[in-house]
């Protein structure tokens, strides 16, 4: 019995483990948290080897194309499964059976022509489900979703889906988030929403007005933030048909990528004027064709509950033209928070800004604002509730003049003046008297003056040119240096209550102890870069790494002969410019004889005579007598082999050591060797082994290897036939 145990054991861990030595062979990304991470690796199926330890599973950007049966059956525990971005067109019915942990299901970008409500019904735990990108029409005559009980957000939709029917989303109760990607939306079945009792953040792209106000029908109570996006409000009839969104509940409206026309604009003011419990409107990346002369009067009711503004990236082509709003006045005295950024405004009107009697925000950043048009913008009684003020990213030029600008909002105490182009600022200038914070960041200053507000708390003027920091500001408890050009810290004297200070990417060296004491309190916290605490360190250990990456390169350019390639490079390059071959009318000599000047006895005393002074006669080229003098050695070499129908190469081992016939040598392997003809004809004057010759000359060696050479033989019987192969081997 207990041998029979013991096999059952041993042979469930034989399949285990291959298994997970699959697993790590088709993806080497499981960490220690059972995380694993198998994307962008070209799988075409889903790994083999997954257990129940892996909580995390990564696959997406592949090339998946089925979720079969088996492939998920083991992996019990699996809280994330990431597929988007894969080829997936096929899904067995049973494929998701082992994932009742399973909380998050990414299936977005693939190719599901069909949503099956079998595939998600054992997901009972699961919260977030991605399945937009794909290719399915609509969502089925049923609902997919009716098992999904803890589901919080849902992500559907694609450029195919048309149609929502009623019942899809049976068995959803509530939603944090729904995302609708329906461009091309055209028929929704009225109900079809009305199942879901309450959505935080309902988004939706769609393009028909018709369509969407039937949405909207269905969302009166139960969309708590509406975003909507892509949708045109271009003809004014068609805006009727939205008047349903006066009766709805939700608090915040977002209108992106969205089209208004001075014609549609009063209405849907109205509209939105009328939501009983709407507290922000947000528009973001819209486009107005219009200059603001509404032909239409805006009636203002005077919401009791919308507080909140924000445009952002508003595109008005002829924003130049707009007109002074004069229409919306009334509209705007209530709102507690307005932001307009990056819409091209250069100018608030007087009597705009004197009507936001209620507003505490403002955010004017990115626009075109200058020193007069701000002057005219914060005129006498305007803004009079206003505590902060955002002016970053305009044309700001003159400190002096926006400080006067601004001197009688009483109840400003944070202004932010950033990426402003100020430059040298006077030693005088105004202020609201309870500012506490100013960021002057990137503003070009280059030296700070008593133009800075005495009555400051924290202030930013990093990024600029300072040299010093010398101002007095008793009241002062955070201060930003960061990027300037300090070399010492600000005396502590001049800023007593100060709790936190940025110094970093300056000039500074070193400073004391004593430069961190303020009246005997010492810094509790100081957090310095590598670089500030141990300069001359990190410069040392610098230097020696740099010594020793040179030292290395050498050894190994020794070693690997870079500089022999080097040479060779420049010689190939040399070469290149010149034909492959001569022209017949330019060849000189028979054969260019390559040797060492230990030999020479041999080749000038017994081979040349033997050759020369044949019948008929060879012309031989050799070095000491043929090169022209003066001209660089490398291009002596490379003539002479060019003007020669052979190369003669008369072997030892003084021509393995010699320097000059490595150049020959060199020149052979790049140009003539490589052009596979027999124009090299070795003679190997003394016994040699091949493996002499240096390994870089690898065609050599093969040749040397594979083809016949003549020997030079020391019986003179044997040397008359020596002789007459070398000359048939030269007149082939």
């Amino acid at each position: 019995m207990h041998t029979w145990k013991m096999w059952a054991i041993c042979t469930a861990l034989a399949a285990y483990l291959p298994e997970e030595q699959a697993l790590r062979q088709a993806c080497l990304s499981c960490d220690a948290t059972q995380s694993c991470n198998c994307s962008f690796m070209g799988l075409d199926f889903i790994p083999p080897g997954l257990t129940g330890k892996i909580t995390v599973l990564n696959l997406a950007h592949n090339r998946i194309k089925v979720i079969r049966t088996h492939d998920l059956q083991k992996a019990v525990n699996l809280r994330t499964l990431l597929l988007q971005s894969n080829q997936i067109s096929s899904i067995d019915e049973d494929s998701f059976g082992s994932q009742g942990k399973l909380e998050l299901l990414d299936l977005s970008n693939n190719s599901l022509a069909h949503l099956s409500p079998v595939w998600f019904g054992p997901l009972f735990s699961l919260q977030h489900l991605r399945i937009q990108g794909n290719s399915y029409s609509d969502l089925g005559e049923s609902s997919p979703f009716s098992s999904l009980r803890n589901l919080s957000s849902l992500h559907l939709g694609n450029p195919q889906f048309s149609i929502i029917r009623q019942g899809n989303f049976e068995g959803i109760v509530f939603l944090n988030t729904l995302r609708i990607d329906g461009d091309n939306l055209s028929q929704y079945e009225p109900g079809s929403l009305k199942s879901i009792r309450k959505i935080n953040h309902m988004i939706i792209s769609i393009r028909r007005i018709d369509v969407f106000s039937a949405v909207i029908r269905d969302l009166l109570h139960s969309a708590i933030w509406l975003d909507v996006r892509k949708l045109a409000f271009s003809v004014p009839e068609k805006i009727q048909l939205l008047r349903i969104m006066s009766s709805s509940f939700a608090k915040k409206i977002s209108l992106k990528q969205c089209l208004f026309t001075d014609a549609t604009v009063p209405e849907i003011v109205s509209i939105l004027e009328g939501m009983p419990k709407l507290m922000e409107v947000e528009m973001k990346d819209c486009t107005l064709l219009g200059t603001g002369k509404w032909y239409k009067q805006i009636h203002a009711n005077q919401s009791q509950s919308l507080r909140i503004l924000t445009v952002e990236n508003l595109s008005i082509e002829e924003f130049y033209l707009f007109t002074d709003l004069q229409s919306v006045l009334d509209l705007l005295s209530l709102f507690r928070k307005v932001t307009v950024e990056n819409t091209k405004v250069f100018l608030v009107p007087c009597k705009l800004s004197q009507h936001l009697l209620s507003l505490e925000y403002l955010d004017l950043s990115a626009n075109l604002l200058g020193d007069q048009s701000l002057e005219h913008s914060a005129c006498q009684g305007a803004w009079p509730s206003l505590q902060t003020l955002n002016l970053s990213q305009n044309s700001l030029s003159d400190l002096k003049m926006t400080g006067k600008s601004l001197f009688h909002l009483r109840n400003l105490n944070l202004l932010d003046i950033s990426e402003n182009n100020f430059g040298e600022i006077p030693d005088m200038c105004e202020w609201p008297e309870n500012l506490k914070y100013l960021n002057l960041s990137s503003t070009q200053i280059p030296k700070l003056t008593t133009c800075i507000p005495s009555t400051l708390e924290v202030l930013d003027v990093s990024a600029n040119n300072l040299q010093d920091f010398g101002l007095q500001l008793p009241f002062l408890k955070e201060l930003y240096l960061t990027k300037n050009h300090l070399k010492t810290l600000p005396e502590a004297t001049d800023i007593p209550n100060l709790v936190a200070m940025s110094i970093s990417r300056n000039k500074l060296n070193s400073f004391s102890k004593e430069e961190l004491t303020v009246r005997g309190a010492q810094v509790g916290s100081v957090q310095l870069s590598l670089m500030e605490c141990h300069r001359s360190l990190l410069v040392s250990l610098i230097c020696t790494l740099v010594f020793l990456f040179i030292l290395i390169l050498v050894v190994v350019g020794y070693k690997y002969h870079a500089v022999w390639y080097m040479r060779m490079t420049w010689a190939w390059l040399q070469a290149k410019r010149k034909p492959k071959r001569a022209p017949t009318k330019d060849i000189c000599y028979d054969a260019f004889v390559s040797y060492s000047e230990n030999d020479s006895n041999w080749v000038e005393n017994i081979m040349v005579q033997q050759l020369e002074q044949a019948c008929p006669p060879f012309r031989l080229c050799l070095h000491k007598r043929d090169f022209v003098p003066g001209k660089w050695i490398v291009d002596n070499i490379i003539d002479s082999i060019e003007k020669s129908h052979k190369t003669l190469f008369v072997l030892s081992e003084h021509f393995v050591q010699s320097e000059w016939c490595k150049y020959e040598l060199d020149f052979s392997h790049f140009r003539l060797f490589d052009e596979n003809n027999d124009v090299a004809i070795l003679i190997l004057l003394e016994p040699i082994q091949s493996q002499a010759i240096p390994k870089r000359f690898c065609k050599l060696r093969k040749i040397m290897n594979t083809k016949t050479y003549l020997e030079w033989p020391p019986d003179e019987e044997q040397q008359q036939m020596f002789w007459e192969n070398l000359k048939a081997a030269l007149k082939s």
